[in-house]
């Protein structure tokens, strides 16, 4: 009673201290109402409470606020400590995520004429094509945004209507709406050569024809998740484009489609195709995993890669979407054909990329969770927390990682990963210090050290508030220093040092 009573007469600073948390952990209200069920379904508090309990116009009991107090791994006293913690855990704001920029000075130098001029020079003598360029730009606009396309978002939700899952029935239907006609054809996968002068097999499998013919390869049809993602980007573009400027075809395998073209000249009309290409493709990701249901279906999981079979979808579009989707903003996403090659990039939280994904690097970190699941068999999936240098300072990394095969036949890795050190700077948590102390546990043990019991306490307790099942599990094997190029390995000796 006692302790009721104590509730009751900092009801006021009770609200502001559970608001504070939940916003400085980007969960909306039924975000936390959601993690509150998952804890305690008998005591946790609906939306419409919750907003009554941030506003002083409720007081909740001390079951409700045990809930509560487990999602954000807080000590119950810490609630009733009479004192309003209204800036005690925010973190320093940094960038927005993604690659770090230069400043443009003088600026004459950097003016559209100039540049104009500048860039296809450029192009020209590194040897990039116009289409990487583009798709260059494309990645740069995309991680600056953090993932967040909201526009793109309420279009595909008003075509499904945010159902999950979606069958292919259900989308065949809105092909049918849209007025396209299906035509299907036969193609077997070809081998190709890539820029790295490794065979891979690829395949055609759709392309569309003006003014409403929709190709299919036959193959698709034992595919059903590919063949559901690929009639999603279609409907994207019938939809944001209005079925002008569609590709003329999609392809799965480890070549890239500029590949096949080495122009360095850019087109007038390669940007703004790989543009539509962009938006079509995260149109097809919002419209077969929609981002409420979605974000509620991974939280329930714990964002388990194997969510992707409940939501009827690949892994590759279920990990993409867990980057827009999640409240925790700074994530990265890689799609590695073969060691040392990335097809696909997002980088929401700035790290720096393992390989170079336009041209091949000779000294790869080894030590990559993308790459060393290349020499993993029979395993589904892997964590692994890094350590990694950014910007001369260390900095704690965690993903899991599952290597699957496409429809062509080539095996290729996806890895979706987190960078922790924004959610320890949210708990209090001298993060940077944190990741010293790891890298140099690291640095004396070879490359890899078994996490210390208070790092592991720290870290364990962010993975509950994140919600993020694979953060925890990584904890459970040392963890690896990792480096953006071999000839800066931290490791000692080096690995290129002892030729492993």
């Amino acid at each position: 009673m006692k302790l009721n009573k104590s509730l009751l007469r900092k009801s006021h600073f009770l609200g502001t201290k559970i608001r504070n948390l939940r916003k400085r952990n980007n969960l909306t209200m039924e975000d936390l109402s959601t993690r509150c069920i998952r804890v305690n379904p008998e005591y946790a508090p609906s939306v419409s409470y919750l907003s009554m309990i941030e506003r002083g116009k409720r007081t909740p009991g001390i079951e409700m606020l045990e809930v509560i107090a487990e999602v954000f791994q807080k000590d119950i006293d810490w609630f009733l400590d009479g004192e309003d913690a209204g800036e005690d855990l925010t973190p320093q704001k940094g960038s927005k995520g993604g690659i770090n920029g230069m400043a443009l000075e003088p600026g004459f130098l950097f003016s559209n004429d100039i540049l104009q001029i500048a860039i296809p020079e450029m192009l020209s003598q590194t040897g990039t094509s116009g289409k990487q360029f583009a798709q260059l730009l494309i990645r740069a606009h995309q991680e600056h945004q953090q993932n967040h396309f909201p526009e793109l978002e309420r279009a595909a939700e008003d075509v499904g209507q945010k159902q999950m899952p979606l069958g292919v029935d259900d989308l065949l239907a809105i092909v049918k709406r849209f007025g396209l006609q299906i035509s299907w054809f036969t193609e077997a996968p070809k081998e190709l050569l890539d820029e790295l002068g490794v065979l891979s097999k690829n395949v055609s499998t759709s392309f569309f024809t003006p003014p409403n013919t929709l190709h299919l390869n036959s193959l698709l049809q034992q595919f059903p998740t590919r063949l559901k993602y690929e009639l999603a980007v279609h409907i994207g573009h019938a939809v944001l484009h209005n079925k002008d400027g569609v590709k003329s075809s999609m392809t799965v395998g480890g070549a890239h489609d500029d590949e096949l073209s080495s122009s360095t000249a850019v087109q007038p009309q390669d940007i703004l195709h790989a543009w539509r290409d962009f938006e079509s493709s995260f149109f097809a990701g919002a419209l077969l995993c929609p981002k409420l249901p979605f974000r509620q279906l991974l939280d329930r999981n714990g964002y388990e890669i194997s969510t992707h079979n409940q939501a009827g979808v690949s892994a590759s579009v279920a990990m993409r979407r867990m980057t827009a989707v999640s409240p925790y903003t700074h994530w990265h996403y890689f799609d590695a054909y073969t060691p040392g090659k990335l097809k696909a990039v997002y980088r929401g939280n700035g790290i720096p990329l393992p390989w170079g994904n336009m041209r091949q690097v000779e000294d790869p970190c080894q030590h990559w969770a993308v790459f060393r699941m290349f020499d993993v068999d029979g395993v589904a999936s892997s964590a692994q927390l890094s350590l990694l240098d950014v910007n001369g300072t260390p900095r704690i990394y965690c993903c899991e990682s599952t290597k699957v095969a496409d429809l062509a036949g080539n095996a290729h890795v996806l890895c979706a990963g987190i960078d922790l050190n924004p959610a320890l700077l949210a708990q209090g948590v001298d993060a940077d210090s944190m990741a010293q102390e790891l890298k140099q546990l690291c640095v004396g043990s070879s490359g890899g050290a078994k996490v210390p019991k208070t790092i592991q306490t720290a870290l364990t307790s962010v993975a509950n508030i994140l919600n993020i099942n694979w953060v925890a599990r990584s904890l459970q094997k040392p963890a690896q220093l990792i480096c953006a190029r071999g000839n800066s390995c931290p490791r000692k000796p080096s690995c290129y040092q002892c030729n492993l």
